[in-house]
């Protein structure tokens, strides 16, 4: 069953819930497909009345901004370990080289890093436990997350409300177009994530390979 027929079963409040629990938990760290549910259920709400955008807009936004916030605290607490835990239990998303290009984003970008990844999938998932391994101020963190969740999360809804406003009957036309569309710039996003991750990895092992080791002590005669 296609994700907006499944919607169209459920009640408005179950929607605002689900969205916001969804964003919220892919927000924090684990690997759900919050955009599609996000978009999914602001496409419903332009052709039912009984579903209010500016409610959808604000769950999606709090899910996003409370859930990254909880996943900054777990980072922090968890430090590197917990990298390894949840490359552990889900190796496609949080794998080596995955975790060196996020980590090589937050270095070179630092709280903007935070504020664009709300709008890169892989990012999403890794801005919250990523910044509080790496130890960033939280300030600046909640400056980012705030700002970037507002954004992404109310900036979709209203987007998506809009055009299925302007434009419903055009929109069922061109489902299966956009369906195969978005399926495309997903593939080649991924394809241009994991060449970069797979550089991303190399440069890594060849500066801890050039790294200076300490010389091992010499034993009394």
């Amino acid at each position: 069953m296609h994700v907006q027929e499944w919607l169209e079963t459920i009640p408005p409040v179950a929607i605002y819930a689900l969205v916001g629990v969804v964003i919220g938990l892919e927000s924090l760290g684990i690997p759900l497909p919050g955009e599609i549910v996000l978009v999914s259920s602001a496409l419903l709400a332009s052709q039912h009345g009984d579903i209010n955008p500016y409610v959808l807009g604000g769950c999606a936004t709090a899910g996003a901004i409370i859930g990254d916030s909880i996943g900054y605290a777990i980072g922090r607490k968890g430090g590197r370990p917990l990298l390894a835990w949840l490359g552990g239990k889900f190796p496609k998303h949080f794998s080596e080289a995955n975790i060196a290009l996020a980590e090589r984003s937050f270095q070179k970008w630092g709280m903007w890093a935070v504020f664009f990844g709300r709008f890169i999938a892989l990012l999403r998932i890794f801005a919250g436990p990523l910044a509080g391994v790496l130890q960033m101020p939280y300030w600046k963190f909640l400056v980012a997350n705030v700002f970037g969740g507002i954004l992404w999360a109310g900036g979709t809804t209203a987007v998506i409300y809009s055009v299925g406003i302007v434009a419903e009957a055009w929109l069922k036309r061109f489902s299966w177009l956009g369906l195969v569309l978005a399926v495309l710039i997903g593939v080649t996003s991924m394809l241009i994530i994991k060449n970069r991750a797979k550089k991303a990895a190399a440069a890594a092992s060849e500066q801890s390979a050039d790294a200076p080791r300490k010389p091992e002590p010499v034993a009394a005669d």
